[in-house]
């Protein structure tokens, strides 16, 4: 769990998440990027991986935006300096920065969306803007300086005419320099501009789901005629398990939709769905995995891709994975409990139906 320094991660949930940016230094001590900048940009050569390069900056007015995948050829005809590479969805891939993510399972871990790194050449940066989403920018590698602004965050404030969304007018509030380590918290509609300050940055971020309320009523196939607003967390409880969606959220959600009552199983099927591309992604799984006897003692992990979330009410148990009721009947409470926590198991008597149950759908698979 990262270390927040001069405040506590109860001052940190009630004060700062989704409030107002934090730097937090030395939030990983002796963090060093999983991934070099010579790996990162062999991913963004590959078909699986969303990668984008942006060129330009700031002082030159002038923005390129080209998606990849890439080859060597690309990164050859870069110029010295102010670009900066992205890939997106790398903790679905690569083992070390998927474990990653448990550092930050004070936030529920249903509420995560992906871990996108980024690699940026001196004076590398994708201009000034606002996401309506929360992130943690952790520094890999090199340094970044890091300006923010909630000061005009809105669509009007964007330039036209340019392949990326860049804020026209954008005044800084705050500035920090992140080192290896550093944690910049950002929360939703705060703007924020990061700057790399050596010939080799890396960023990652770790990324967080948006909902509208607009995408709600389209599952719950109700008329639509609202604007567009954003689900804000309730008050996060610092002893609230990763996997567990408590009732303050489901009483959140009904709150946005103006809805006295949901259906009991909607947002947990919800907030686990699959986006498109990694409901694509897992099909192939499903397609393409062989169906191995498991073993005794050995350590399995819920797959990467996938998302999983459970509620407690009045006593019953209800467990979302992917978008759907997964069948926990005739199993240990305790056992589906601790598993969607985890997201692993090690087989043994006791939890071998749960495992069963998980494997003929393809959700888990051995550790190696």
């Amino acid at each position: 769990m990262i270390h927040f320094g001069h405040i506590s991660k109860q001052q940190f949930l009630e004060e700062y998440w989704q409030k107002k940016p934090l730097l937090i230094k030395n939030a990983l001590p002796s963090f060093i990027s999983p991934l070099s900048p010579n790996e990162l940009a062999g991913l963004s050569c590959e078909e699986e991986f969303e990668s984008r390069i942006v060129t330009g900056s700031i002082s030159t007015k002038t923005w390129s935006l080209e998606g990849g995948p890439f080859d060597e050829n690309t990164f050859k005809e870069l110029p010295d300096r102010e670009w900066t590479l992205l890939v997106q969805g790398v903790d679905r891939y690569i083992n070390e920065v998927h474990q990653l993510i448990s550092e930050f399972d004070f936030i529920p871990r249903w509420r995560f969306d992906d871990v996108m790194i980024s690699f940026a050449a001196l004076g590398g940066s994708v201009g000034p803007h606002y996401d309506n989403y929360d992130v943690f920018l952790l520094q890999g590698l090199g340094r970044r300086r890091w300006e923010t602004s909630s000061i005009d965050c809105s669509p009007e404030n964007y330039l036209q005419n340019t392949p990326l969304r860049i804020m026209k007018n954008f005044i800084e509030e705050l500035a920090w320099e992140a080192e290896p380590g550093d944690i910049v918290y950002i929360p939703p509609k705060v703007a924020h501009h990061g700057v790399s300050l050596d010939d080799e940055c890396i960023t990652l971020s770790i990324g967080y789901r948006s909902y509208l309320n607009n995408e709600m009523l389209d599952s719950l196939e109700l008329p639509n005629k609202t604007n567009g607003t954003y689900f804000e967390d309730p008050a996060w409880r610092v002893n609230l398990h990763p996997a567990e969606i408590p009732q303050a959220a489901i009483e959140q959600s009904q709150k946005l939709l103006n809805i006295k009552e949901l259906p009991e199983d909607f947002f947990g099927c919800f907030v686990t769905k699959l986006d498109p591309e990694d409901e694509k992604k897992f099909n192939e799984v499903m397609a393409y995995q062989n169906k191995e006897e498991i073993e005794e003692s050995s350590l399995y992990r819920l797959h990467p891709i996938c998302r999983v979330a459970y509620q407690l009410t009045n006593k019953k148990l209800m467990v979302f994975i992917n978008g759907e009721v997964f069948d926990c009947s005739n199993i240990d409470y305790d056992l589906v409990i601790y598993f969607a926590n985890s997201r692993q198991l090690r087989l043994n008597n006791k939890n071998r139906a749960l495992a069963e149950r998980l494997i003929s759908l393809s959700l888990i698979e051995k550790s190696t």
